[in-house]
């Protein structure tokens, strides 16, 4: 883990967390998303994603129409948050059509002048190939992206539900955090117990949100670890924000992390990012997870 210090070029005062997200780019939004609205419920908000100087790792045209059509459900509930949601942010999306997946990410705050710094260090990958979480390779990285400069963190997993949480298979019936359990008892590197494993996490929030028919689970949560000798603080801990779906008997989760001392600053993007996240339609190109367990190329 790289544990850097924080970018001075952002700057912004102290927030709680995200409930608005607002429409990433004026100009699709006038033209794909023009009588788009948000829509309040009691104290939540969902509203509608839209995207500027759109890349894909894929290919332009089925991307877009792809993210076009699912525009209208990119949607999260979070608590109210001040004037930092309101500032215009750029975001890009992401498309893998070998997992069926999309997600936005930050690129450029406009008003502050500022670029996100990100590098692919994980290409799309199908799950048979793709790194493990663990020892016992339930849990893999299928994709992610990193800042190093501004210590920021976007990552895809996948793997089996772990039955010592999810004890049936009605997925109607989990709760949310009992999927956050499932998924952090699974991630770790070290040779320990999921019990050990979870101790290292500190779950603060979960809920649930069902998007178009389909049960989307949210959690935030806290791993206290010091994996330097330049960062030996006892209180040094990466913050996350994540969301979980259920597909074909795998779990797909987009995690979303900065270190705590900048989650102010950073922490509403990453909320967007995870707020952004949807299982899409399968193409001729997905390949799902217990398809060849054997194949690593």
């Amino acid at each position: 883990m790289l544990l850097l210090s924080p970018s001075p070029s952002l700057s912004t005062p102290t927030h709680p967390f995200l409930v608005k997200h607002n429409l990433c780019s004026r100009d699709l939004t006038r033209t794909m998303l023009k009588n788009k609205k948000c829509r309040i419920h009691d104290k939540f908000q969902p509203c509608a994603f839209a995207t500027s100087e759109p890349t894909s790792q894929i290919g332009f045209c089925r991307r877009d129409l792809v993210l076009f059509g699912l525009s209208s459900s990119f949607s999260l509930i979070f608590p109210t948050l001040g004037s930092l949601a309101e500032e215009e942010l750029k975001m890009a999306p992401l498309v893998d059509e070998i997992n069926s997946y999309s997600y936005l990410y930050p690129v450029e705050l406009p008003s502050k002048k500022f670029l996100f710094k990100w590098v692919e260090s994980r290409k799309p990958e199908r799950y048979s190939s793709a790194a493990p979480l663990s020892p016992d390779a339930r849990l893999r990285i299928v994709q992610e992206r990193v800042d190093i400069i501004d210590n920021l963190i976007i990552s895809v997993s996948i793997g089996p539900p772990n039955s010592q949480f999810l004890k049936t298979k009605d997925k109607k019936t989990w709760t949310a955090k009992d999927v956050a359990d499932s998924v952090l008892s699974d991630k770790s590197a070290l040779r320990v117990t999921s019990s050990q494993r979870m101790a290292e996490s500190s779950v603060l929030d979960a809920h649930s949100s069902e998007i178009d028919g389909e049960p989307y689970w949210f959690y935030e949560y806290l791993v206290r670890k010091s994996p330097t000798k330049t960062a030996q603080e006892s209180n040094l801990y990466r913050h996350y924000v994540a969301s979980t779906a259920e597909r074909d008997g795998y779990l797909y989760s987009l995690n979303a992390s900065t270190l705590n001392k900048q989650w102010d600053k950073m922490g509403p993007f990453l909320e967007k990012t995870v707020a952004s996240f949807r299982l899409i339609p399968p193409t001729e190109y997905y390949v799902p997870p217990y398809k060849d367990p054997w194949r690593f190329w």
